[in-house]
């Protein structure tokens, strides 16, 4: 189960609204939906959390590149929205080893590969992502939460972020 929510900030303080995932297909939908809701291209938080395994925050500030946060890299990797950011931090190895076919000379007559070496591939590249935080730990330290206070943080984390925030009740509010 995922809980999603953006938290733009405004001349007014914080407005948070309740985010529905289902287009989301890459970082690139996620940061347009920021940017959306972002008055005058101020910051844009987006929270992804799935129950008790992981949290995300990715931060939007105008037209530049977002800033990603993920509490756990290896549990996030196993879920698919997670796997979005965990791809864009830690790169997607699986592209970067596949052969390059313009490079091989195919005639017709090789043999094919085994049809589960693409499952193990997959089943390696999520093995490979550390069991730890991954990202920008210092995405919320110049907002109030430093980032020892962001590492620190386990189950409800995000309830503890916008506290510290001063976004506590609009967050509240969405949930």
């Amino acid at each position: 189960m995922y809980f999603a929510a953006l938290l733009a900030r405004t001349e007014d303080g914080w407005e948070a609204s309740d985010t529905e995932l289902d287009d989301v297909e890459t970082l690139s939908d996620l940061t347009e939906l920021a940017r959306e809701a972002s008055v005058d291209d101020d910051t844009v938080l987006v929270f992804i959390e799935q129950e008790d395994a992981w949290f995300g925050i990715v931060r939007v500030e105008g037209e530049d590149d977002p800033r990603i946060y993920v509490s756990d890299g290896a549990a996030a990797a196993r879920s698919s929205y997670g796997e979005i950011l965990t791809k864009e931090l830690l790169g997607d190895d699986l592209d970067d080893d596949a052969p390059d076919l313009d490079a091989l000379d195919l005639d017709g007559t090789e043999d094919g590969e085994p049809a589960d070496e693409e499952e193990e591939d997959a089943e390696v590249t999520a093995e490979t992502v550390p069991a730890e935080p991954v990202g920008d730990r210092l995405i919320l330290d110049d907002l109030g939460l430093s980032e020892k206070e962001l590492l620190a943080l386990d189950t409800d984390a995000l309830s503890e972020i916008a506290d510290a925030l001063g976004a506590a009740e609009v967050l509240e509010t969405v949930r």
